[in-house]
Formats: structure tokens, C-alpha cells, sequence
């Protein structure tokens, strides 16, 4: 099952990671002040995940990767870094068929 990883990393801010089924990281998260605003952003990760409009494909020295943006054009989350276009996009592929579904599990 997708999950929501929820976590609180060392410097205290609340973070999320979106899991696929088999478990690997397929978005993470911004740091946040407060877990109300945590939750919020992955409210926010299920609103937009299907709207294509809302990614922004990025492709760096080191390959590529994407950024799931909210209508006001706040960066919710970023993918990890892939080896080729296509497996970015199987990637988007991915937290557009999980998001929606994943449960929530908190980690501390």
C-alpha cells in the first residue's frame, strides 16, 4: 500500500515522504514549522498530484528529476534524482496513481 511517511528530521521541522507500494521514496517534502502545516502539505500533494500543469520537470548535471507545485506555486514536493527523462516521468507516473490512495504512517 502507499503510504505517507511522516517524520520529524534533526532540526525539529515536520517532513513527509510519499512511499509507493514497494516501498521506495517517490516524493519528499519541504521542511515544516508545525504538523498541522505538515498535514496540510500532503493534503495539498493529494489535491494537485493529477494535474499535470502541476509538475515541473527539471533536468541538472546530475540527471533528472521533478518538483509537484501547489495552485499558488509553492514547491509541496521534490522526486528524487533519475537517470533519464523516462524514468522521471514514470516517476510522476507513480505519485499520480499513489497519492491520492496512500494511508499516513508516523515514524516520530
Amino acid at each position: 500500500m502507499p503510504t505517507f511517511e511522516t517524520f520529524t528530521d534533526k532540526a525539529g521541522q515536520f517532513r513527509f515522504r510519499l512511499k509507493a507500494k514497494n516501498g521506495e521514496i517517490i516524493l519528499a517534502s519541504e521542511g515544516y514549522t508545525t504538523k498541522a502545516a505538515r498535514d496540510n502539505g500532503i493534503e495539498s500533494v493529494r489535491t494537485n498530484c493529477t494535474n499535470t500543469a502541476r509538475y515541473v520537470h527539471k533536468a541538472t548535471k546530475a540527471g533528472h528529476h521533478f518538483n509537484l507545485k501547489a495552485a499558488n506555486g509553492r514547491v509541496i514536493g521534490t522526486s528524487e534524482v533519475y537517470s533519464s527523462a523516462q524514468a522521471k516521468d514514470k516517476g510522476i507516473a507513480s505519485v499520480m496513481a499513489n497519492a491520492k490512495k496512500a494511508g499516513v504512517v508516523e515514524k516520530g
